[in-house]
């Protein structure tokens, strides 16, 4: 069963609820455009729409890769974590209570140890085998469990989601149920900012793997709004060592059709 990698549902205080998904170090400039999707800073959005949006690949190069549990936490254990970020983020400093889910104990206790935050930690009673790792100020929980063992009973529905990292991290065959529990945390006015990466699935086997924006509609456009936000060349030189010629960023604003 696949985990999906350092999945982070965050909530507002006091007037707002809501959840994000994402890598517990966040794009700074994704943030920009998450954090002024909630009125909370203008957008000053620079919208560099690359020539390779047009490109279309076959998803099957991809469909029958499977990233197993032990293989993420195999990177946690050995540092292989390039997707790792440096850039912290600082919705718990503007007020807003984190909730995270991680399958890797490693990854929550080093989130913990690099923000210099006190902890405490203790067992899920709704999930057997989970832990919840909590400031001392209450303002970040983070989860060690599955995250499809997490639910809306557990944390409640919410008002905004961010997805950095986690739908282009979990196994293609897994999609569809990935979506479906996102969809699930939402409420009616949820603001859902997703990250999805372009770059040819036939010169890399991927984590990260390609999502084009056909998928993206495959998998929420019966049930969401989308809206394409923005376009950028994220190609470095580590994707390059992937052997890929291209790698697009591009983020979307989802929202509930009804």
């Amino acid at each position: 069963m696949c985990i999906v990698y350092s999945t982070l549902i965050t909530r507002c205080a006091p007037e707002q609820r809501f959840c994000a998904c994402l890598w517990k170090h966040f794009h700074m400039k994704v943030e920009r455009l998450f954090l002024s999707c909630f009125g909370w800073r203008e957008l000053k959005m620079e919208r560099n729409l690359t020539m390779t949006d047009s490109k279309s690949h076959d998803l099957r190069a991809q469909e029958n890769r499977v990233m197993a549990v032990d293989e993420w936490l195999d990177r946690w254990k050995e540092g292989k974590t390039g997707f790792h970020q440096d850039q912290v983020h600082k919705l718990a400093d503007m007020g807003h209570t984190i909730v995270g889910v991680d399958v890797s104990e490693i990854a929550i206790k080093e989130f913990f140890t690099d923000q210099n935050l006190p902890y405490t930690e203790e067992p899920v009673p709704a999930i057997a085998g989970a832990k919840a790792f909590k400031s001392s100020d209450g303002k970040i929980s983070l989860y060690k469990c599955n995250l499809y063992d997490f639910c809306s009973s557990i944390a409640g529905k919410f008002d905004g989601i961010w997805d950095r990292g986690s739908l282009v991290a979990i196994n293609p065959s897994d999609r569809q149920r990935y979506a479906t529990l996102i969809v699930s945390l939402m409420t009616k006015d949820c603001r859902y900012l997703l990250d999805t990466l372009l770059y040819n699935p036939s010169l890399y086997k991927g984590p990260p793997f390609y999502v084009p924006d056909d998928a993206v509609a495959n998998l929420f456009g019966q049930m969401c709004n989308i809206q394409m936000l923005e376009s950028v060349d994220a190609l470095t030189e580590r994707q390059k060592a992937w052997g890929i010629d291209y790698f697009t960023e591009k983020v979307h604003l989802l929202t509930l059709t009804s």
